[in-house]
């Protein structure tokens, strides 16, 4: 009897128990899910702004006074200018003497020298034309077959007597009248004395004579003149 007694109370004792514990943890189930529920909402409320709030306003900043800057006016003195007195200045009349021109002495024309032609082809045409030679500078020329050069510039010069002559211009020859024909001095030749005679083939004659040199004194040169200048 005893021992079922106790057999009994210990039942009793383990079911209490089981019933307790059994009621403490569907306690700390409930406030655990209340308190994870708890905590969802305030974080809900955090992310979710609270509607009928005023948005913050900025702080207000007072205007600037900035004080004008007061210019002083500047006062520009008039200048004075004096009037400048310019004398008249005494201009002397400039006496110009008349030019005295005194009267162009001309020379006389020279009359034509009167030539006769000698030798034994004094009047036989024994050169080639002359006609077509260059008014400046050599030329060529061929007498009785032979080539010599033909000057009718200024200047011509030649080796006679071991030293160079420079000859006067043509145009102080003067002319030469051979019978009723004038002649004029038309251009030097360098042929010598013994080819120095007879006509061209243009009716020049070739004379050989004394001719005047710029270095002074006067010198033996083949000389042709012709009908025309």
């Amino acid at each position: 009897m005893t021992i079922h007694r106790s057999v009994t109370i210990c039942a009793a004792g383990a079911l209490a128990a089981a019933l307790v514990f059994s009621a403490g943890s569907q306690g700390f189930a409930r406030d655990r899910s209340a308190a994870v529920t708890d905590f969802s909402a305030q974080q809900e409320k955090k992310k979710v702004a609270p509607r009928g709030v005023a948005p913050r306003a900025a702080p207000r900043v007072a205007p600037r006074t900035v004080a004008p800057r007061t210019v002083a006016p500047r006062v520009v003195t008039p200048r004075k200018v004096v009037p400048r007195t310019v004398t008249p200045r005494g201009v002397t009349p400039k006496v110009v003497a008349p030019v005295t021109t005194a009267p162009k002495v001309v020379a006389p024309i020279r009359a034509p020298r009167v030539v006769t032609p000698t030798g034994a082809g004094a009047r036989a045409v024994t050169a080639a034309r002359l006609r077509g030679l260059p008014a400046r500078g050599a030329g060529r020329t061929v007498v009785r077959g032979q080539r010599y050069s033909a000057w009718r510039g200024a200047g011509y010069r030649v080796r006679h007597d071991g030293r160079w002559r420079t000859f006067v211009a043509l145009s102080a020859l003067g002319a030469i009248a051979i019978g009723a024909v004038n002649y004029y001095p038309y251009a030097y030749i360098s042929a010598p004395r013994d080819y120095c005679e007879g006509l061209t083939e243009d009716g020049c004659q070739l004379m050989w004579e004394e001719v005047a040199t710029l270095d002074g004194g006067v010198a033996y040169q083949c000389v042709a003149y012709c009908p025309w200048r």
